[in-house]
């Protein structure tokens, strides 16, 4: 299927989706956001799919979101319509619901919105040099996009209020402690890594695998629903016209521009 900025594929039981802007680490404009919805929905289209692996082009999974959205023109009473600012949740949602089992290749700096695609992922394994961190406090704005409940879900509600209210690095090594990841590898093995996760669920009775994703799932939304997520452009919205977070945003974006 073609797309601006992902690419799409399947090849008999296997998928692949890749954000693919690498000039610019593979940011999430609500282009790209409504692409992947898009890609998730053909994906399940082919009924003989298993496993689709999501990753992103060059040396980033992903910068996150377009953090020019973030600075002085945001201030601007003329705000993006409201379900332009969704796209993001709609997104999570869309590859969270896929038939097919979704495995994240985490290649490379994994920040904010990215984060969010990976933790909508069934699997995650990642390279041991990757930076991940969740800017979204700094720039003014609560994490959104269902990132809440999806990290709570994962690593539990302290270490979810420490990542987010401190936007502090953190690196593979401890996302794997506190139960993001399932491996941490190096670049070199990334990718047989990889490959034999896709290949060992892949040739597994597709019955059963799906049954197993779909119950899991299905506790998980009665532990920590991602339901209430719709409301979080609320939260965007908000934090868009709030001034202290405007110049906690252009502070930010000016330690971008110097480094």
């Amino acid at each position: 299927m073609e797309f601006d900025t992902i690419t799409a594929s399947v090849d008999g039981r296997r998928g692949t989706l890749t954000l693919n802007r690498p000039d610019s680490l593979n940011p999430l404009s609500s282009h790209t956001l409504r692409e992947i919805t898009a890609a998730a929905r053909w994906f399940d289209s082919h009924d003989d799919l298993r496993v689709v692996v999501v990753t992103g082009a060059g040396r980033a999974f992903s910068a996150g979101a377009d953090v020019s959205a973030f600075g002085d023109a945001a201030a601007s009473t003329e705000l993006r319509p409201r379900d332009d600012m969704d796209a993001g949740r709609l997104m999570a949602e869309a590859v969270e619901r896929m038939r097919a089992v979704t495995i994240a290749r985490v290649n490379g700096a994994c920040v904010g919105g990215g984060l969010v695609v990976v933790a909508a992922c069934d699997l995650r394994v990642a390279v041991d040099d990757a930076v991940m961190f969740i800017p979204e406090v700094d720039l003014g704005i609560p994490l959104a996009w269902g990132g809440i409940p999806r990290l709570v879900r994962e690593i539990g509600p302290a270490m979810t209020k420490e990542l987010v209210m401190t936007c502090r690095r953190f690196t593979p090594a401890e996302a794997l402690a506190i139960g993001f990841l399932n491996r941490v590898v190096g670049r070199d093995d990334l990718d047989n890594t990889v490959d034999e996760l896709a290949e060992a669920i892949a040739t597994r009775p597709k019955h059963p695998v799906q049954a197993t994703k779909l119950h899991v799932n299905a506790v998980l939304e009665g532990m920590v629903g991602t339901a209430r997520a719709w409301s979080d452009v609320d939260g965007l919205l908000g934090g868009l016209r709030d001034p202290e977070g405007r110049e906690s945003a252009a502070s930010y974006l000016e330690r971008l521009r110097s480094k």
